[in-house]
């Protein structure tokens, strides 16, 4: 059986058109579909991460993010972006501030709360523990990482249900439905956590250029109505565990670039 045949139950089930091509990644496959002839993305989880995120899609039921159709199993439809929006174009174009901004106005609304009880989540505690792991073992920027995160997670604020992986190509541009977020990871734990990883994208020229990461903390601290030192803190433990899981996944070699990020966050700390 080759990659499409997977998708053949749901597209007669659900009364489906292949509209585009297949992609697969470690964790997912994906066929740009048409039903009725509306764009939408057919997506058949591959591993535990991408079946919690599928599941938070559905609790979410649209609100800050893309809808889901219909769901079965590890397989869920989902509405395809339409719009020609990019927050990284937006990035390019000047106009970071204005792609931050809509990010947190996105992020506050996949943070609202809802009257049905959310999915089973990971708690994020579980997630760093990769990074207590790794700093045990190189230590240098990543027990700094490492310190901040369990000084952050000992005393956690305003908890929540997380996205756990906002980024500018996380965020897509639906037309009439505005810009909605996909690819949650399912986690719990303090919302200033889902605003770090955005201050490392959208490339990592931008994330280091000068001056860039505290004008963009300003903005999100703002926007966002949280502390800004806090935010900073959260960007160090948040870059410290991206390497942790790149050093676990084999890429050492992009780990010293990674932590520039952190040691940036780090030196404005020690300026506040």
């Amino acid at each position: 059986m080759n990659s499409y045949d997977d998708f053949k139950v749901y597209i007669d089930r659900w009364g489906l058109v292949p509209d585009g091509n297949l992609i697969v990644t470690h964790s997912s496959k994906l066929l740009p579909v048409r039903r009725n002839c509306e764009p939408a993305m057919l997506k058949i989880a591959l591993g535990q991460e991408e079946k919690n995120g599928a599941s938070l899609m559905i609790w979410w039921n649209g609100i800050g993010a893309a809808r889901v159709l219909e769901h079965d199993g590890n397989a869920i439809l989902l509405e395809r972006a339409s719009g020609c929006r990019s927050l990284t174009d937006m990035v390019a174009n000047e106009r970071d501030d204005e792609a931050s901004r809509i990010i947190c106005e996105v992020v506050a609304k996949v943070h609202s709360h809802r009257q049905s009880a959310a999915p089973k989540l990971v708690p994020l505690t579980s997630w760093f523990r990769a990074l207590d792991q790794m700093a045990s073992r190189e230590g240098g920027a990543l027990a700094r990482s490492a310190e901040i995160a369990r000084m952050l997670l000992s005393d956690p604020r305003d908890v929540v249900v997380l996205h756990g992986d906002i980024h500018h190509a996380n965020i897509l541009d639906f037309g009439a439905r505005g810009w909605l977020a996909v690819d949650p990871k399912g986690l719990e734990g303090e919302r200033g956590f889902d605003y770090a990883n955005l201050f490392c994208n959208p490339n990592h020229s931008t994330a280091t250029a000068p001056h860039r990461l505290a004008r963009q903390v300003n903005v999100v601290a703002e926007a966002a109505k949280l502390e800004r030192r806090r935010l900073f803190q959260w960007v160090v433990a948040w870059v410290g565990l991206s390497a942790a899981f790149l050093i676990e996944d084999g890429g050492e070699a992009h780990v010293k670039t990674t932590l520039q990020i952190a040691d940036i966050a780090a030196a404005e700390l020690d300026r506040s």
